[in-house]
């Protein structure tokens, strides 16, 4: 199993963030060996978010060979011309290690700020990743759809002729996973959304997909991304954490036992594990609170027992 890290996007305790602070959570992930640097995308949270985009910009010359990912951004909210157009300058910039991933996002309220009907979030995210395909793919055919099409040719080109990967993201429905088979290089699901046991079935099913597709299963990346992470022996501590947690995402704690690695290092390393049998090959850890001695927690205590 492999390891990256999202970025501390989120306001959780009211702080703020510090001048340089995400530069430094990044040195701590890349001396840790972590293989990814991550950003998610929200207009509008619970809790105060900063921009995902201008964050991986911001930590670009501290990541190392680490690789870039979106886990995931909003191509319908950003509109897909502008996220290609970022997306081609993050790939430049790291000299070809982002991977662009992608969904429709699970809230309501972005769209409203957007000024766009979630009801057509769907069709909208269908089309919005064919046109990032034409803008970042060298030689690939325009394309025109009801809602976008791709419009005039955008400068700079990525640094791949074929232009960085892009995972879907994909909480496992069948329609999810279809569209995943048949647009995406990867699939990227959503920890607290999809159990060990459910990842297993979605996964087959997906493999089910590709191959009616001519496409195979082996070798396609399968990741798990908003891995909510607080390793505590404590157990006030996890019951706090995890009732934040689930205040924060409106849904209850029970649920998140086995899908979120919130306590102790052997738990949060069994459930990593029944990931990892599931078929899950990347797990993307964003600690709660902590979140550089979260980090270092992850990969000394925990990794080691996966």
């Amino acid at each position: 199993m492999k390891y990256g890290a999202h970025l501390p996007l989120i306001d959780f305790d009211g702080r703020g963030w510090r001048p340089g602070e995400l530069a430094s959570y990044t040195d701590r992930a890349r001396e840790l060996g972590y293989g990814f640097i991550c950003a998610n995308d929200h207009l509008v949270f619970q809790s105060p978010w900063l921009d995902g985009i201008v964050a991986l910009a911001s930590v670009l010359e501290r990541s190392g060979d680490m690789r870039l990912a979106t886990t995931v951004s909003l191509p319908v909210i950003r509109g897909p011309a502008a996220l290609a157009k970022a997306a081609a300058a993050l790939d430049i910039l790291s000299g070809g290690r982002l991977v662009l991933g992608v969904g429709p996002g699970s809230s309501e309220r972005d769209y409203e700020s957007a000024g766009l009907s979630f009801d057509e979030r769907w069709p909208r995210l269908d089309e919005s990743i064919r046109v990032l395909r034409a803008h970042l793919t060298t030689g690939a055919p325009r394309f025109e759809g009801r809602f976008y099409s791709a419009g005039p040719e955008l400068e700079p080109r990525p640094t791949r002729t074929d232009g960085p990967s892009i995972w879907i993201g994909s909480w496992g429905s069948d329609a999810g996973l279809r569209r995943v088979a048949t647009l995406a290089d990867g699939w990227l699901a959503s920890a607290y959304n999809l159990s060990p046991a459910q990842a297993h079935a979605a996964r087959a099913k997906l493999g089910h997909a590709l191959a009616r597709r001519g496409r195979r299963l082996d070798g396609f990346p399968c990741s798990l991304a908003t891995m909510w992470t607080y390793v505590t022996e404590d157990r006030r501590t996890r019951e706090t954490h995890l009732s934040a947690l689930a205040r924060m995402l409106n849904r209850p704690a029970i649920e998140l036992h086995g899908r979120v690695l919130i306590g102790p290092a052997e738990d949060c390393a069994a459930t990593l594990r029944a990931y990892a049998d599931a078929g899950i090959d990347h797990v993307f850890v964003w600690p709660v609170a902590d979140a550089q001695e979260q980090l270092e927690r992850v990969m000394r205590d925990v990794a080691p027992l996966v």
